[in-house]
C-alpha cells in the first residue's frame, strides 16, 4: 500500500522525522529547535482560520511528541508509526495464559502447529482485540458474562488527565497581549494570553498537555513601579511642580497606551485625583477599557537661596491664606 511502512501491514506511516523536517540522526536539541520553528509558522493564531495551517500545527505537535521523548523515539525508530498499538498486541500475546483475552495468539504449540484462542469474561475485550490488531472496532460482538449473551461494546477510556502551569508577565504585557512559552514535563508549548488577563486568569488549551489532556495556564501578573491595578482601573502618581499646582499647567502623563496632555487647573492641592476616561486596562475578552486615576503629588522646591527665600516670603505675605486654627 502507498505510504506504507515500518508498523504494521497495510497501516499508513507518519514519518515524524519529515513532519518536523530533520534526518533520523537528529540530536534532541535540533528535533526541538524545528518545532518551536514550525510551531510558531504554523500556530492557529498567527493564521486564524487556515485549516491547512492548523492541520500542520497538530502533525507538528504530535511528532514532537514522540520524537521529543528518548523512550519513544527508541519504540518509534524500532516499530515505525504505529509502535503504541504493535507494543500492546506484543504484551497481551507475551501474557498467554497468565489472564490474558488473546492467550496463544501467535504463539506456536508443539510440533509447529498455531493455537488461536478467544477467552473472555468482560465486555469490550473483542472490540479492544480489533482496535489493537486492525485499528477499527468491531461491528458487533458477543460476550458473555454470567451466562448471559449480552451486546459488546467499546469501553469508555478515561479522558488524559489535565495539567496546569503558571505564566508570569508584565502589567504592559496584560495590556497589550503577549505569548509565552510553557514547560510541561519537559513538553515546550507557546501560548498566547489576551490582552486585559489578570493574575488568576484560567487559559484552558484543549488536549495541548502531555498525551493529550488539557493544558490550564494560570496567569500572574508582576507588580508594576508606577501603576497599580484595580480590576479593568488603574492608579498611578501624578508629581506636580509647586508652579504647576499654584498656576496651572497642561503636563503630559504617561499611560499604558501612549503620552497624553492633561490640564492642571490652578490652585490643585495635593491629593486631587484626575480621571482619564479610558485609559486603563482592556477588559478581558469584552470591549472597552478601564479608566486611569491619577493623583496630584506636589513636590516643593528646595535649598532655596537667600533671593528665592526673600521672594518666597514676600509672596506668602501677599497670597491668601487660610485660618490654620
Amino acid at each position: 500500500m502507498a505510504g506504507s511502512g515500518p508498523g504494521m501491514p497495510g497501516m499508513e506511516y507518519k514519518d515524524y522525522y519529515a513532519v518536523l523536517g530533520v534526518p533520523r540522526t537528529a540530536s534532541q536539541a535540533e528535533v526541538k529547535k524545528a518545532f518551536r520553528k514550525l510551531a510558531r509558522q504554523h500556530h492557529p493564531d498567527a493564521k486564524p482560520g487556515d485549516t491547512a495551517a492548523e492541520r500542520k500545527f497538530k502533525e507538528v505537535n504530535e511528532a514532537n511528541e514522540v520524537l521529543s521523548d528518548l523512550a519513544k523515539r527508541k519504540q518509534y525508530d524500532e516499530l515505525g508509526a504505529n509502535w503504541e498499538a504493535i507494543s500492546r498486541a506484543r504484551e497481551a500475546g507475551a501474557a498467554g495464559g497468565a489472564g490474558s483475552p488473546f492467550g496463544g495468539f501467535g504463539g506456536a504449540a508443539a510440533g509447529g502447529n498455531v493455537r488461536y484462542e478467544f477467552r473472555s469474561s468482560r465486555e469490550g475485550d473483542f472490540s479492544d482485540f480489533f482496535r489493537v490488531f486492525f485499528g477499527a472496532e468491531a461491528p458487533v460482538a458477543a460476550g458473555f458474562a454470567g451466562g448471559r449473551t449480552t451486546r459488546s461494546g467499546a469501553r469508555t477510556a478515561s479522558p488524559p488527565p489535565a495539567h496546569e502551569a503558571t505564566a508570569e508577565i508584565s502589567l504592559s504585557e496584560a495590556f497589550h497581549g503577549t505569548t509565552r512559552l510553557v514547560d510541561v514535563e519537559g513538553k515546550r508549548l507557546e501560548i498566547t494570553i489576551p490582552p486585559g488577563a489578570d493574575t488568576g486568569t484560567r487559559l484552558k488549551l484543549s488536549k495541548r498537555g502531555p498525551g493529550g489532556g488539557d493544558l490550564i495556564v494560570v496567569v500572574k501578573v508582576l507588580p508594576d513601579p508606577t501603576f497599580t491595578r484595580r480590576g479593568a482601573d488603574l492608579e498611578r502618581d501624578l508629581t506636580l511642580t509647586l508652579e504647576q499646582a499654584l498656576l496651572g499647567a497642561d503636563v503630559k502623563v504617561e499611560t499604558l497606551k501612549g503620552r497624553v496632555l492633561l490640564t492642571i487647573p490652578p490652585g490643585t492641592q495635593p491629593g486631587r485625583t484626575f480621571r482619564l476616561s479610558g485609559q486603563g486596562m482592556p477588559r478581558f475578552k469584552t470591549a472597552g477599557h478601564g479608566d486611569l486615576y491619577g493623583k496630584a503629588r506636589v513636590v516643593l522646591p528646595t535649598g532655596l537661596s537667600d533671593d528665592a527665600t526673600a521672594a518666597a516670603r514676600a509672596f506668602f505675605d501677599l497670597a491668601t491664606r487660610p485660618d490654620q486654627r
